[in-house]
């Protein structure tokens, strides 16, 4: 398809493909910018309600208007009735290419950490990305979703393949393709699950309805990965990571990196609830707990125990203070009593005992 030209855009270069459609770089030759088109794939063509179904959805995306969420230009028909999407082409790179490089660097802006860490921790050492690079990219993802989600939009594939982040910094919450309108008809195919795996809730893998807790689930999955560098369910097939998914608990995030603030791991692990009613209702409350500052956000176990840390840290100090004081009493008052001066020695006359007579010169000095 690189070269031809379908209605006003000429197709450049293919960007990449997924379960969902081929997305190629073009240019828009009336508006003289850069595009990326998703086609849907020719098979799902042929099904007029999957055509349906995505036609619905993208116009439903097509009406966000948010700094965090990818702008679309235009749903297209090609002359042999291949539906595709136009949406704005941004300079960056996906979540999943920035996760892969990792990030070894020493944290540089501790400001944006500083809600949940002390600034002597060390942050971003190994695996995954820096503690705020995570946090700022988790932030700028769940603004997206905020107000997708309060326009009844429900991604239900959010993966780091589909989180552009541009040159500038900004975070794009790509490809509603999979979206649905909550309480809207389900087109979705009776015993397809739709979404990646690994990235999936478990209502999903269930095949159970789904709402926005699913994106929350999702986001817990990529802020695991972005911490750790690795996912939470493993495994050689999607049976066995889907099987993970409902019935095995994942590894804490902070044994695998142990200067993860335990603040944030308790974000994620709330995200990660298996029960939907178990994890954040609604995701401008994880977005909340993201801001705020760590007191709010700690378990009353962790808090507890940084409070006894202080106290047993006092009494030491208390009694280091307290076994000071009393040496410099004891050298006041039980200083030993003072010896008279010596203003003379006597000499006694010396005897030689060894029988020697060499040393008889010895007692003759004396």
């Amino acid at each position: 398809m690189t070269g031809q030209t379908l209605s006003h855009y000429k197709i450049l270069e293919k960007l990449g493909a997924g379960g969902m459609g081929v997305v190629y770089k073009a240019l828009d030759t009336k508006l003289d910018r850069f595009v990326a088109l998703k086609f849907l794939p020719p098979h799902l063509s042929e099904d007029e309600a999957e055509k349906q179904r995505f036609i619905h959805e993208a116009k439903a995306a097509s009406a966000l208007d948010h700094p965090n969420i990818c702008t679309i230009y235009e749903i297209g028909e090609t002359e042999d009735e291949q539906i595709f999407i136009a949406m704005a082409f941004y300079e960056g790179e996906t979540l999943k290419k920035r996760v892969a490089k990792g990030d070894g660097r020493k944290e540089k802006d501790e400001e944006r950490a500083a809600p949940f860490a002390p600034r002597s921790s060390p942050f971003g050492m190994t695996g995954g990305l820096s503690i705020a690079e995570t946090i700022e990219i988790a932030i700028q993802i769940s603004q997206g979703l905020a107000k997708a989600h309060e326009k009844g939009i429900v991604h239900r594939d959010v993966k780091p393949a589909n989180v552009m982040i541009t040159k500038d910094g900004v975070v794009k919450i790509l490809d509603f393709g999979l979206a649905k309108l909550a309480g809207g008809t389900r087109l979705t195919r009776t015993g397809t699950t739709m979404g990646t795996p690994a990235y999936m809730s478990p209502e999903q893998v269930s095949l159970l309805e789904t709402d926005q807790r699913t994106d929350i689930w999702s986001l817990g999955v990529v802020m695991y990965e972005m911490l750790s560098g690795k996912l939470p369910f493993e495994g050689e097939y999607d049976q066995a990571v889907m099987y993970g998914i409902v019935n095995m608990d994942p590894k804490p995030v902070r044994s695998l990196k142990p200067e993860v603030p335990i603040g944030l791991e308790s974000i994620v692990g709330k995200a990660l609830a298996k029960e939907p009613d178990e994890r954040y209702q609604n995701i401008t409350d994880l977005l909340a707990e993201l801001k705020s500052p760590t007191g709010k956000i700690e378990s009353k176990k962790s808090f507890s125990t940084r409070k006894l840390t202080s106290a047993k840290r006092w009494y030491i100090y208390a009694g280091l203070a307290t076994l000071i004081v009393i040496l410099i009493l004891a050298g006041l008052f039980w200083r030993p009593r003072s010896v008279e001066a010596i203003d003379s020695i006597a000499v006694l006359p010396l005897e030689n005992m060894t029988g020697d007579p060499n040393q008889e010169y010895f007692v003759e000095l004396g």
